[in-house]
């Protein structure tokens, strides 16, 4: 019985004899290639009292009510996005996810999913404040502290942290300088008494008392980062002192305010203008003075 030739040879026959081992090899290959590739850490499930917050972690201030909110659809759904954390001695620490490890424990949740991860102190400190830029979680002195911290701590240039965290170098610069603003005033710019474009504006006072005296003005007026620019610009500028002449025949009135003030037996002051203009000023210091000059003048 003759064996038919071509298309229904099978995949063996289509690889010549030499090659198949050839070829074997980069198969197998190719698939531990593609295994190494798509391999992800394994997300598990810890006794949320085995997790705690990363000390350093840029982040310190957490709305109340935004927690309450996260706690309440944590309570209902559970933790959808798991903790990015660090395994430490007896402990797992956060690298990632303090907010919703903080709602967890809030919502009553005994467990919490984690991607455990092995990073170092400054990629730690790198994750932490990406993520936190990126949601939008700290106010602007948290942000330039932590840009701050990656620059002293770990010798990095304001260009380097800027890549790092996606933003301008300007953006990075102007972010810091804000921590040269008085102590008083950067308070202000965390309880969010004042934006930061206010804080920007108030960097050009350099007296710390002036610049706390001119963020107090911008709270209580309520006034906007433009006018508070244009308040600042004219800060400084020298009053111009109006220049009074004194008239010629001046001192006949000093001669008439003495003899008043010994006549009615209290201050009494002449404002003597041009054009025989003026108006006179007396002084009373209680209710008993104010009758017995009022009576003196009657008479």
């Amino acid at each position: 019985m003759a064996v038919k030739k071509g298309l229904g040879k099978g995949l063996a026959n289509l690889i010549p004899e030499g090659d198949k081992e050839t070829q074997k090899t980069k198969i197998v290959e190719k698939v531990v290639e593609k295994e190494v590739i798509v391999k992800e850490p394994a997300e598990i499930t810890v006794n949320i009292n085995e997790v705690e917050p990363n000390r350093e972690q840029p982040r310190q201030i957490f709305d109340e009510d935004a927690m309450l909110e996260l706690s309440e659809s944590i309570r209902q759904y559970g933790v959808i996005q798991p903790l990015i954390v660090q395994k430490r001695d007896g402990y797992f620490e956060i690298i990632a996810g303090e907010r919703r490890w903080r709602a967890a424990k809030m919502a009553g949740l005994k467990e919490v999913p984690v991607v455990i991860k092995d990073f170092s102190e400054q990629q730690i400190m790198e994750v932490a404040l990406i993520e936190n830029i990126q949601r939008e979680d700290l106010n602007p002195i948290e942000e330039a502290q932590a840009y701050q911290r990656l620059i002293k701590e770990y010798n990095l240039k304001q260009d380097e942290v800027a890549e790092k965290v996606s933003k301008s170098r300007v953006a990075v610069t102007n972010s810091m300088r804000l921590l040269k603003l008085d102590e008083r005033v950067q308070k202000m710019l965390i309880d969010d008494m004042i934006s930061a474009g206010h804080a920007r504006a108030l960097l050009a006072i350099t007296d710390n008392e002036k610049q706390y005296t001119m963020a107090l003005k911008v709270f209580d007026e309520k006034l906007s980062v433009r006018e508070t620019e244009k308040l600042i610009k004219n800060i400084d500028k020298p009053v111009k002192a109006k220049i009074t002449k004194t008239p010629e025949n001046d001192f006949i009135y000093r001669d008439i305010e003495e003899k008043l003030k010994v006549n009615i037996g209290t201050k009494v002051v002449i404002h003597n203008k041009d054009k025989n203009k003026g108006k006179i000023e007396i002084e009373y210091y209680s209710q008993d003075d104010f009758e017995r000059i009022v009576d003196m003048l009657n008479k």
